[in-house]
């Protein structure tokens, strides 16, 4: 608007310029010849202005006094009779001295009414161009402004709203309505420049999605080497003590062998009864050692898995026959729950070496007097059957903080030198191997519990999930 006006006030003084100075100097000139026509007109024959068509020339005549002669014209008039006096300069009013007559005369000449000309000349300008401003404002303001500026002012202000919100639904100018002026190629250039700052914008954050998952990626791979490392430390302790369980079961077997028959030919040769009374236990000792022994190679040697159905019940008596070696699994009630028809999918020898590590861990956890539960019972996951083997005892339970790494080699809850921490972590490798699982938790009442599942070979004749 501003440059608006300042264009139409240049164009107004240009058109006043360019019309009311010619026209001025154009009435100057008619002016100055009327002047001259009247003057020569008055000076020859002033009876000529007497007439009513010349009355615009308002012709009085009469004594000095009455025409308001100032008396310096007076006397030139009187020095010069019939010849005008005129003062272009201080007055239009002329005079002359009837030479006849002797009385004064007067007329008034033309330059009242060119001046009154000019003024009603430049007045009209003004008012002529004043009504075309008004004209333009409103044409501009009613029909043109609105629909060629407001208009797209109004969408580019409403769209950078929504951009600013965050609405991106209404950030972009609707085609439709860009018009085909410089305004119209300013806001396609915004559209274009916000469109690409959403695409940008989009793979920017996939370019950092793409970086999250691999930063993810890369705290699991560590997780896992830093498992790995564990790993590898922990077998190669485990390896380490199988060549020394080995080779000390190897060192035990010769001596062991040689007292055993030593003990066997003393049994047949000696008759006394108070010796063969301690004979016996001696003998009975020898075959315990020789039984540790043989566990120590179970543990050093690798074997062959072989999968066939087991009996989970016999599985269950000869572990404890194993662990009740043991001076103090005689102080200990030990009950076998297990249902003599409850059939598992694995490999014996492999099951005796779990449950030797579970009846084992509870029989160092009771004191004496204490009980050891053996149950099972049977459920179906998605429709297979499944054995369930609890064993439970009533002595302290597992400590909380222990309890997440139970099953982690070198853990124990044993204070004693007793405790290596290898027994549930290797019971639950083997579990793994034959594809079920094996928790631990504390019982409600007291005491540790642990539950090994495994796939059933076939359908127990009692009903499901029933302890037996």
């Amino acid at each position: 608007m501003v440059l608006h006006n300042i264009f139409f006030v240049v164009l107004a003084s240009a058109v006043y310029l360019a019309l009311i100075p010619p026209f001025a100097r154009q009435a100057e000139l008619a002016q100055a010849r009327e002047t001259a026509l009247v003057t020569e007109l008055f000076q020859r024959s002033s009876s000529a202005l007497r007439s009513p068509a010349l009355e615009i020339y308002k012709f009085r005549e009469g004594t000095a006094d009455a025409l308001g002669i100032p008396q310096a014209v007076r006397e030139w008039l009187d020095a010069r009779p019939g010849v005008v006096w005129r003062d272009a300069a201080s007055s239009e009013d002329m005079y002359r001295r009837d030479p006849g007559s002797g009385l004064y005369q007067s007329i008034k000449g033309p330059a009242a009414f060119y001046a009154q000309s000019v003024e009603r000349a430049r007045w009209a300008l003004i008012i002529v161009l004043g009504l075309i401003y008004l004209a333009a404002v409103l044409l501009l303001e009613a029909l043109i402004m609105p629909q060629y500026v407001y208009r797209p002012l109004r969408l580019l202000l409403d769209a950078d709203r929504a951009t600013r919100r965050g609405d991106t639904a209404n950030e972009l100018i609707d085609p439709s309505l860009i018009p085909g002026d410089e305004l119209g190629q300013i806001m396609r250039s915004r559209n274009e420049t916000v469109s690409d700052l959403r695409r940008r914008e989009a793979d920017l954050a996939a370019a950092l999605a793409s970086l999250e998952r691999a930063a993810d990626d890369l705290k699991r791979k560590n997780r896992l080497l830093e498992t790995a490392k564990r790993n590898l430390a922990e077998q190669d302790r485990l390896a380490s003590l199988g060549l020394l369980s080995a080779g000390v079961a190897h060192e035990l077997n010769t001596p062991l062998a040689v007292l055993h028959g030593s003990i066997e030919k003393l049994i047949e040769t000696v008759s006394d009864q108070p010796a063969q009374e301690r004979l016996g236990r001696m003998l009975r000792v020898t075959q315990r050692l020789r039984r540790i022994s043989e566990s120590l190679l179970d543990f050093a040697r690798p074997r062959s898995q072989e999968m066939t159905p087991v009996a989970v019940g016999p599985v269950i008596d000869e572990a404890w026959s194993l662990v009740e070696i043991d001076e103090k699994a005689s102080s200990v009630h030990f009950v076998n729950n297990v249902s003599r028809d409850h059939i598992v999918i694995g490999d014996a020898d492999r099951l005796v070496q779990v449950f030797v590590n579970l009846l084992r861990n509870s029989l160092s956890a009771v004191k004496p007097g204490g009980h050891i539960w053996v149950s099972s019972s049977r459920y179906l996951v998605e429709n297979a059957p499944w054995i369930s083997i609890s064993v439970e005892d009533d002595g302290p339970g597992i400590p909380p903080d222990v309890l997440p790494q139970i099953f982690e080699a070198f853990v124990t809850t044993r204070l004693d030198a007793r405790g290596t921490g290898l027994g549930l972590a290797v019971a639950e490798g083997i579990i793994h191997q034959h594809g079920g699982r094996i928790e631990a938790a504390n019982r409600p009442q007291g005491g540790a519990r642990l539950e090994v599942q495994l796939p059933a070979s076939a359908p127990a004749r009692r009903s499901g999930g029933e302890h037996s």
